[in-house]
């Protein structure tokens, strides 16, 4: 049993070094279009979140309450 947990730390350790020699660190162009998508997801996703809040009011108590 011991052997496994020093061979789990030994894995991960030996996955986490792969991982950080082959990322890098990324341009600016790179950032902002990354930056830009992740906000028009987050905007999509809180935009159907209200449309959907919006229907169920609707469908349960006839009017339209949000709080």
């Amino acid at each position: 049993m011991n052997f496994n947990i020093i061979k789990s730390i030994r894995d991960f350790y030996s996955d986490s070094r792969r991982i950080l020699a082959i990322s890098y660190k990324p341009t600016g162009e790179e950032f902002n279009k990354s930056a830009k998508i992740i906000l028009l997801g987050i905007l999509i996703v809180g935009a159907l979140g209200l449309i959907i809040a919006i229907i169920v009011s609707l469908i349960i108590t006839g009017t339209l309450s949000l709080v």
